[in-house]
């Protein structure tokens, strides 16, 4: 599995609607946090090592009512603070 980082900009008044339906239809997805400045909410979504980046962002969030755009972070590693 790999991770992807999606920022979702709403249209006005939309946010929580949104991440209402991310949460109840996107299984790929791990987390979804509302946030400050220019998008309103980031999603992190873990994929299968095959899986079409674009397709799943273009069919699977860009496509749920009220997602006015979005921005993909797309990640190579993941770091860990070490355990004593």
């Amino acid at each position: 599995m790999r991770a992807i980082f999606v920022q979702i900009k709403c249209e006005m008044g939309q946010a929580y609607k949104v991440a209402r339906e991310a949460a109840d239809t996107i299984e790929q997805m791990s987390e979804l946090y509302s946030t400050s400045g220019q998008y309103d909410l980031l999603g992190k979504f873990y994929l299968e090592p095959e899986q079409d980046i674009g397709l799943f962002v273009t069919e699977k969030v860009q496509a749920l009512k009220g997602v006015k755009d979005t921005y993909t972070l797309i990640t190579f590693n993941a770091f860990s603070g070490g355990r004593s």
